[in-house]
Formats: structure tokens, C-alpha cells, sequence
């Protein structure tokens, strides 16, 4: 039976920077992917850029491995607030198969695993698998691991395994999409004149490109430049009400002619998300070539292969993370994540969204990933309360549980 000493599951943002970081440590590390791609939230979802965070972060070598990599391939750039999280996702897709390839990972791509047993001091795991390079029945043989990880963002291995699970909360999802021939430099001009709050639009030139970023939502309690384009296209019946809820773009690192969408933000009436989503993605192009500067000639490039999803399955872990240990920074033994992100809860409703500002950098423990013996979680189906989550499930974050888990196991168990 092959043995390995770390399986995880899933190979999304903190799945990749834990498996790159155990094996750069030492140990025999085989990744299941359900994809046939790594990147998660980056590639299949396209959460670009990354949001920003603490200049204090720690276990942070797996990111700037990536950005490293990423740039010299022209796949990342530097806002001009300092983020470095500005990714272009199919060029992050080939950038992980280099790091972790370099770095002697197993990769089993479109698989899964179906089935595990517990024993003393290991877990036996079978693996389904639907790639026909790797597998003609199906089934690969069973194999053996001293340390499972479950970062499949839903908590499919802690399910499996009967794991106890926190009160369950819900925030709208998204269907992320990307428009290319885009006239760039005419929408920055027009945008960056329509509004001049720069907490909400900005716009930078780097490696010769023009990048930019702005937003607007259906809240009545805020001030938006984009308001009366809005009102006008939903007037026009272009749009729905629905489809204006939350819209919020940014260039795509890399190229001169893309613009990333972060919505439609999906209400929580919506029967087929993606049938829905696609339909108001339709709709959404139709108002950005019509009343947007620069998007006359533009189209829908891509189409994120699955839902942006914030919060799902939340595992009780060895200890809960909750909002007043973050609101208080209060410090532990064993802190993975070092952030000072807020506490972004969004809502399908009117003026309900909450971003909480936090005015000091909070830590998160290594006991918030340690769900029993030998069993590991990462990424946003942390044991946290429901609030604690919300700050904690961005890409910067997951990658630093990963990675800082990886060293955990080297080092500690």
C-alpha cells in the first residue's frame, strides 16, 4: 500500500500553499483535486485580485513564491495601494502546476475521495477518480497517510467522518465573470472623473497597462457616482433591480483589455444559481456595452466554472475562533494567520451589509485547524464563529493556514 505522510483534499488557495510548503519540508504530500485545474477560488471561481491585508501577515513564502512567479510570466502586478494580489487566473493555473510539480507533489486531478478509515495513528483513504489518464474503473488502490487535511472549502473529508459542526450561517453567492476588449484607458478617464472618491475608485498604470477598480451597490444609505447609470438602465429595462445589487470590477493582471466582475451577487430567492447567474451575466454585459465608456466593443470572455461562495460547512474544531478574540487581537501561542482585514458579512437585503473595520492586527490559532487526531482543516470551513469567518476567508489568509499547517506538521506532531 502506498503511504504517504500528508494527503490533502482539495486544491484550492490553501490546499496548494500547504501541500507546496510540506513537501518543500520534507514530507511525501499527494493532492486530490476535484478540478482539472489547481487555483480554486482564483481560477474556477475567479476571486481576482486578492484582497489586501496585514503588512504583518506571517507565513507568507507560498504567496511570494506565486507573485514571483506570476510576474515573470505577466500574470501579476502591484496596485497602487501595495497589493500584490492582483493575479490573472488562467495564467495562475499553469504557475501552480510549475510550483508544486518543482516541488515533488502528487497530483490527482478530477478525483475525489469516497471513502476513509480511521485507524490508531492514520487514516486509510480510497479515492475515486474520473480522469481516464489515471484510472479506467474508477477506483484508484487505497492508500495510506499519517496526516489528512480537508480543504475542500465545504468540509467534504469532515462530513465523511461524522466531524461536529458550528451553527450554520449563509451569505449570498456570486457568479464571477470577465469582459475583454474593454477600452481601458476610456473608462478610466470617464470613471475616474464621474467619481472622485478614491476609497471606491482608483486607477494606476503598471508594466504599461492601465488598471483600475470601482464599485457600486443598491444600498440607499451610500453615496454612489454610478447611481443615476444604474437607475437609468434598470429604467430602460436593461438590467433588473435584482442584477444592480452589487457590482464591483477590476482589471485583469496581465492584460490591456479585461475587466474582472465580483457579482451578480445571487439573492437568496434564486432557484438555479448558475442558470440565474449566467442569465443576469447577460443582462450585466448588455448595460456595461451600452452606458460604460470603453465597452462598446467588449464581450464576455469567461464564466467562473463554479459559484463564489463565502461561508458553507464551519467544523468545530479544537478551539472556536470567535469575533471578540478578533475584535480584541488577542494573541496565542501558535498564530497561522496574522491579518487586519475586516469583517465583511455580505446581505441580499438593502443596507444590511456589514464591512466592520478592525483597528488592530488579531491572530488566528493553529487549534482553529486542528479538528481530532491527525485531522486538519483550511481555508473557510475554519472552526470560527460565523463573524471571525467573514474576516478570515480571504485568499491571503488561506493561503498563510496552508502554509503555516504545513509547517505545523513538520514541526509539532
Amino acid at each position: 500500500m502506498n503511504k504517504y505522510d500528508v494527503v490533502i483534499a482539495g486544491g484550492g488557495t490553501a490546499g496548494c500553499a500547504c501541500a507546496y510548503t510540506a513537501a518543500k519540508l520534507g514530507m511525501k504530500v499527494l493532492l486530490i483535486e476535484k478540478q482539472s485545474f489547481l487555483g480554486g477560488s482564483i481560477t474556477s471561481s475567479l476571486v481576482i485580485p486578492a484582497m489586501k491585508t496585514s503588512p504583518n501577515a506571517i507565513n507568507t513564502d507560498f504567496f511570494d513564491t506565486l507573485y514571483n512567479k506570476l510576474e515573470k510570466m505577466g500574470g501579476a502586478i502591484t496596485y497602487i495601494d501595495g497589493n500584490k494580489g492582483w493575479f490573472n487566473p488562467e495564467l495562475t493555473k499553469i504557475a501552480l502546476d510549475t510550483l508544486l510539480l518543482e516541488a515533488v507533489v502528487e497530483i490527482e486531478f478530477e478525483s475525489s475521495i469516497s471513502k476513509i478509515e480511521e485507524k490508531l495513528s492514520s487514516y486509510i483513504v480510497t479515492i475515486e477518480s474520473n480522469n481516464i489518464c489515471s484510472v479506467e474503473d474508477g477506483l484508484l488502490p487505497p492508500i495510506e497517510t499519517k496526516y489528512l487535511v480537508d480543504a475542500t472549502g465545504d468540509a467534504k473529508i469532515c462530513q465523511k467522518l461524522n466531524c461536529e459542526f458550528l451553527e450554520k450561517k449563509s451569505q449570498p453567492i456570486n457568479l464571477r465573470f470577465i469582459m475583454s476588449g474593454v477600452n481601458v484607458n476610456e473608462f478610466s478617464k470617464w470613471i475616474m472623473e464621474l467619481d472622485s472618491d478614491r476609497e471606491v475608485t482608483t486607477s494606476c498604470v503598471a508594466d504599461g497597462n492601465t488598471y483600475l477598480s470601482t464599485a457600486y451597490t443598491w444600498d440607499e444609505g451610500l453615496t454612489w457616482a454610478l447611481r443615476p447609470v444604474f437607475k437609468q438602465a434598470i429604467a430602460d429595462g436593461v438590467i433588473t433591480e435584482a442584477d444592480s445589487n452589487y457590482f464591483q470590477i477590476f482589471s485583469v493582471a496581465g492584460t490591456d483589455d479585461s475587466i474582472a466582475f465580483n457579482c451578480p451577487r445571487l439573492l437568496k430567492t434564486v432557484q438555479n444559481p448558475y442558470i440565474e447567474g449566467r442569465a443576469s451575466i447577460f443582462r450585466l454585459s448588455n448595460f456595461c456595452k451600452s452606458y460604460l465608456p470603453g465597452f462598446k466593443n467588449a464581450s464576455i470572455s469567461s464564466i467562473a466554472n463554479t459559484l463564489g461562495v463565502r461561508v458553507s460547512n464551519r467544523v468545530k474544531g479544537k478551539y472556536v475562533y470567535n469575533t471578540e478574540d478578533l475584535r480584541t487581537g488577542k494573541r496565542f501561542a501558535n498564530p497561522v494567520v496574522i491579518s487586519n482585514y475586516p469583517i465583511d458579512v455580505h446581505s441580499d437585503k438593502k443596507d444590511s451589509s456589514t464591512l466592520e473595520k478592525v483597528y488592530q492586527e488579531y491572530q488566528l490559532p493553529i487549534e482553529s485547524l486542528m479538528v481530532k487526531d491527525n485531522l486538519f482543516v483550511v481555508g473557510r470551513c475554519i472552526s470560527a464563529d460565523f463573524e471571525a469567518q467573514a474576516a478570515l476567508r480571504i485568499i491571503p489568509s488561506c493561503f498563510s493556514m496552508g502554509e503555516g499547517l504545513a509547517k505545523y506538521l513538520k514541526n509539532n506532531v
